[in-house]
């Protein structure tokens, strides 16, 4: 469904991903691994048209090169992005809209976000609350159905566990998962490495805007590199 070749991401001098190969087959989850600073989050920015890059990122045959992200979420592909940034200010039911708003007319964004809070009740509740007023684990549920909202056939997920208490990423890593049985293919960006390879098909290691270690995630497990770094092994 997505294929990255020779993918680089530059800010200013800085070199942020060099030269990435990477694919993701329809209903995969595929984990990108990495420290802080690795890249991952710019592999995420390129893919749905928030960085300038190079090289070719092709989705379901077609090229987005040149394409707005509007064009890119119209096209199937969603981003759940890091710190989740709803808009603190709106309601719930506002964000819900708002994730849709490009992509349906008014009586099926409404159909959609009835679903969504049918999907997560805590939405549901506080439907009319404004949403900078949430928990930091109903807000992450707030991101993940906001992005739903596109109705998205290719999620992309950036660390949706960071800053969550561990019951509620539990919670986060099943939802993962419940949406690649129903048939949403799923480029995730994660630093919990243990829960990342319990859930995923696929794995890969970046280092300093590079892969280091790709395979199945029992291969991506067993390497040395990563049960060293990641692990504790």
């Amino acid at each position: 469904m997505l294929d990255v070749a020779s993918l680089k991401v530059r800010y200013g001098a800085i070199e942020a991903v060099r030269g990435l190969d990477l694919s993701v087959g329809k209903g995969e989850i595929v984990a990108l691994l990495g420290a802080n600073g690795a890249g991952k989050s710019s592999t995420l920015a390129a893919i749905s048209g928030l960085a300038h890059w190079s090289g070719e990122i092709v989705f379901d045959g077609q090229s987005l090169q040149g394409h707005s992200p509007e064009a890119i979420t119209r096209a199937g592909i969603g981003l759940v992005p890091e710190g989740r940034r709803i808009f603190a200010g709106l309601t719930v039911s506002e964000n819900l809209l708002l994730g849709g708003a490009v992509h349906a007319p008014p009586v099926e964004l409404r159909r959609r976000a009835a679903r969504m809070q049918e999907r997560f009740p805590i939405l549901a509740e506080r439907r009319h609350q404004k949403a900078g007023l949430m928990s930091g684990g109903e807000q992450q549920m707030l991101a993940i159905a906001r992005a739903l909202m596109a109705e998205p056939r290719l999620l992309l997920m950036d660390e949706p566990s960071l800053g969550l208490a561990p019951q509620v990423v539990e919670a986060v890593f099943d939802l993962i998962a419940s949406l690649r049985d129903e048939g949403i293919t799923i480029l995730l960006v994660e630093q919990n490495v243990p829960m990342s390879l319990d859930i995923a098909d696929h794995a890969l290691v970046l280092a300093q805007g590079q892969i280091s270690v790709r395979g199945t995630t029992k291969e991506v497990a067993e390497s040395q590199a990563v049960q060293g770094a990641y692990l504790g092994h």
